[in-house]
């Protein structure tokens, strides 16, 4: 517009895009707007006037060149008699018919270059538009001799840099010129010389223009395929669905490409609705890059038969998505391998879309798939976004972008990383490498995983090993002072005084609520038995054992670790390429953390023989873990939680819990080894961790000021005195586990301590108070001296002392008394 207005603007323009990339309608607007009709006739042309402030020339001479309707070996004869044979003849003719021409017939005659004639030709009915399209097509057919009416190849580029600078230096002339950037339009290696000869002659001069970007894609699309949103209810359905993928992408950052959580791609949302922007996005970078693929016609003529079969079926999703393409269409299906090698067909119909496809079947075995059809909209996210790519060197689609194309709103990300992994162990075509995925036509390594995954299966044995190797790899012990992992017999778990915990094989699983599983045999079978001798310490054992559910989907998993695993030590001699050394090194790694992961879902039972009454039989209290770590940490948290394992105790709860109701009804002491035997052979007692734990209570206990609500302790009993020796309370002291050592009951222990106390105490002399005091003699009886006083003065004298008996009073001080 400003060019040809007030000859400002660029004077060329180059139109570079893929096939179908706009370029011819970018050339039929230029047309139009200045074919003569008024700017105020032409709908939605305002903001381009606006922006160029200026109005367009009311007359435009334009010339339109297109290459392949214009031959160089046969002149064109012209409706006023004029014979032309070269493009500039064309041109000069299109300008201003008989009369331009003549200004250029010579060189048009010779096929020679016009030279500086064009300048002067553009300066003469300016202004001009000249529009050349498939430019390359005309000059691949040149020679490179003079033989031809159009010209030589030499001859006709010198002419192109002629045009483009002539171009430039006339006043208000604008030259726009189309150039192919694919190789079905360039066309061999002839087109690909004129393509680079055709480059480097206007390359001086032009001003690159990308016709439509991806984000106006989106806006040709969603005007030729929907109507516009017209009503207030329309744009408020819109915009609740934006702002609810927004918020999921949002608070499920982790799950989803980085560029999401931005402000940019809720406006993208916004441009590209009702079309998710990551279809657009896989059409537009990656479908866009085949040959055969015109970018905006392809993308039309397939989205119109996708929005077709998901308007028949009365889909309901919120956007249209990768996810969203129905693949097992017939006409979807066509568009979708018509631009690819003939043999992705079956490939679609066993592995991403079809009545017998993989995907399809997975969905229907498992609910939690099936409610979303989620395998099948993975498998079409992956279909849709590698399938173009195949023979790129970063080939597949990121597992974020899988999610991207899948998950709605309301939706769990996880659901679809689990069809995800599902596909990758089973599909026959389906590629991984690390984090990336794509389908081939070539086979994978997969299904030689699965052969070989169903022959481990067999080996049940094999399958066992592998998973009690792992739980002996665990080394961590918790509060347990051993664990004791898948034992071959009762024998090998020892029969000693510290709480230990035996960790089942997976050949003994355990169900809820049920008491004659393989697990309670097994754990009553160790309970009782040490080898071919009765097990005394059965208060020192807990158990822990798997689902029986949850370790058939854990049995699975090995069989699949073990089949990658297997393939990597074969890779040699199976040949592998590089792709599929990769997909089976990541599949290993992925199944190795899977089998890690249901380890921990499938160990959640933890057995605790119990014994409310000590006449009664014995109990089995089962108490489920949680998965959080290690099978056996999460054990003795739990047992210590519940007081099944006791780590630290207080000996007022060693009182109340088994010395008064149990073990000191009858006797009024009772030595400290005898005490740990009984805590560790007898199942209603409570569980102490070892007896470092029962001597630190002892301890403490007896070092309390209230000692006697708990015992006293002391380091011996002597029988013939019937007293106890070295006792002790209220002060710290060393506790030794000795049948020497003793804990005596307090009330026992305080009686020889007051008999101590008044045993220990010296006799008090009799002395008679100063005062008034007066007695009385019943009966003389002897004869003895004692010293008395009256109120004069102090004497020595002899009396007689009374008998047992006498009477006497005396007149005390009330205050002395007191303090007394």
């Amino acid at each position: 517009m400003l060019r040809l207005a007030s000859n400002a603007g660029d004077p060329v323009i180059e139109l570079q895009t893929n096939f179908g990339g706009g370029k011819t309608h970018a050339m039929l607007a230029l047309y139009h707007l200045f074919m003569g009709v008024p700017a105020s006739k032409l709908p939605g042309l305002e903001p381009v006037l606006e922006a160029a402030n200026v109005l367009p020339p009311p007359k435009v001479n334009t010339a339109v060149l297109v290459g392949n309707k214009i031959s160089p070996g046969q002149p064109q004869p012209k409706k006023d008699g004029t014979v032309v044979r070269t493009l500039w003849g064309e041109l000069a003719w299109q300008l201003g018919g008989r009369e331009a021409y003549e200004m250029i017939r010579e060189a048009d005659e010779t096929s020679t270059n016009p030279g500086d004639t064009l300048r002067l030709l553009f300066n003469r009915y300016a202004p001009c538009l000249i529009l050349i399209d498939e430019w390359v097509a005309y000059a691949r057919q040149l020679h490179e001799i003079n033989d031809l009416p159009g010209g030589s190849f030499d001859t006709h580029f010198t002419f192109a840099q002629t045009l483009s600078e002539s171009a430039k230096n006339a006043n208000q002339t604008l030259l726009v010129v189309s150039i192919p950037a694919s190789d079905n339009e360039i066309g061999g290696d002839r087109g690909k010389a004129a393509l680079s000869r055709l480059k480097n002659a206007i390359g001086r001069v032009e001003s690159p223009w990308r016709p439509a970007t991806a984000d106006e894609s989106f806006e040709i699309v969603r005007q030729r395929l929907f109507q516009p949103i017209t009503e207030e209810s329309g744009f408020i359905a819109r915009d609740a669905i934006i702002r609810a993928f927004a918020e999921m992408y949002q608070n499920q950052s982790q799950e989803f490409p980085s560029e999401c959580r931005e402000g940019s791609y809720k406006r993208r949302l916004e441009n590209a609705y009702p079309i998710h922007p990551e279809l657009f996005d896989r059409l537009y970078n990656d479908w866009s890059t085949l040959d055969k693929f015109q970018r905006t016609r392809g993308v039309l003529r397939l989205m119109a038969k996708v929005i077709h079969s998901l308007w028949e079926g009365q889909d309901k999703s919120l956007l249209i998505m990768p996810a969203s393409v129905p693949m097992d269409d017939g006409q979807v299906q066509t568009e979708l391998t018509r631009y690819l090698e003939d043999n992705w067909v079956p490939v679609i119909e066993k592995d991403v879309d079809g009545y017998n496809s993989l995907p399809l079947a997975c969905d229907r075995q498992n609910p939690n798939l099936g409610r979303y059809s989620a395998c099948r909209r993975v498998a079409r996210t992956i279909y849709l976004g590698s399938a173009p790519t195949l023979r790129a060197a970063n080939r597949g689609v990121e597992d974020h972008r899988i999610k991207l194309g899948c998950v709605q709103p309301g939706e769990s990300a996880a659901t679809f990383g689990d069809a995800l992994r599902r596909l990758t162990d089973q599909s026959t075509h389906l590629y991984v490498d690390n984090t990336r995925y794509w389908f081939s036509t070539q086979p994978s390594v997969t299904r030689l995983a699965q052969d070989r995954a169903e022959q481990i299966q067999q080996d049940q044995d094999k399958v066992w090993d592998e998973i009690i190797l792992r739980l002996k790899a665990d080394k961590q012990r918790g509060e347990f002072a051993g664990v004791h992992v898948a034992p071959d017999s009762s024998a090998d778990v020892p029969d000693e005084m510290a709480v230990r915990l035996v960790v089942m094989g997976p050949q003994h699983p355990h169900k809820n609520k049920e008491s004659e599983t393989q697990a309670r045999t097994r754990a009553e079978e160790i309970l009782n038995q040490k080898g071919a001798s009765p097990r005394y310490c059965k208060n020192m054992l807990l158990f822990l054992t798997p689902d029986k559910a949850k370790l058939e989907l854990l049995e699975q998993s090995v069989c699949q670790y073990l089949a990658w695993n297997s393939i990597i030590q074969d890779q040699e001699a199976l040949n592998l390429d590089v792709f599929q050394s990769n997909q089976a090194t990541t599949k290993q790694q992925q199944t190795d953390k899977d089998v890690k992961s249901l380890i921990q879902e499938a160990y959640i039972w933890l057995l605790v023989p119990m014994q409310p009454d000590p006449q009664g039989e014995i109990e089995w209290q089962e108490i489920r873990l949680q998965k959080q770590d290690s099978p056996i940490v999460q054990a003795s948290r739990k047992a210590v939680h519940e007081e099944h394992l006791i780590a630290n105790y207080a000996a007022s709860r060693l009182r109340l819990e088994a010395l008064d109701p149990y073990l000191w009804r009858d006797v009024n002491h009772l030595d400290l080894k005898k005490l740990w035997e009984y805590l560790a052979y007898y199942l209603y007692l409570p569980r102490i961790k070892n007896q470092q734990v029962l001597l630190e209570a002892i301890a403490l206990g007896v070092a309390a000021l209230l000692w006697n609500e708990n015992f006293a302790y002391a380091t011996g009993w002597d029988e013939s005195k019937g007293r106890y020796l070295g006792l002790k309370t209220a002060e710290h002291i060393t506790v030794t586990l000795s049948s020497q050592s003793l804990i005596v009951k307090p009330e026992v222990a305080q009686r020889q301590l007051e008999a101590d106390a008044a045993m220990a105490k010296p006799p008090t002399p009799s002395l008679v108070k100063e005062g008034t005091g007066s007695y009385k003699i019943e009966k003389e009886k002897t004869i003895d001296t004692v010293i008395t006083a009256d109120s004069s003065s102090d004497s020595k004298v002899t009396i007689i002392v009374p008998p047992k008996r006498f009477y006497g009073s005396v007149k005390l001080d009330a205050l002395r008394l007191r303090l007394t």
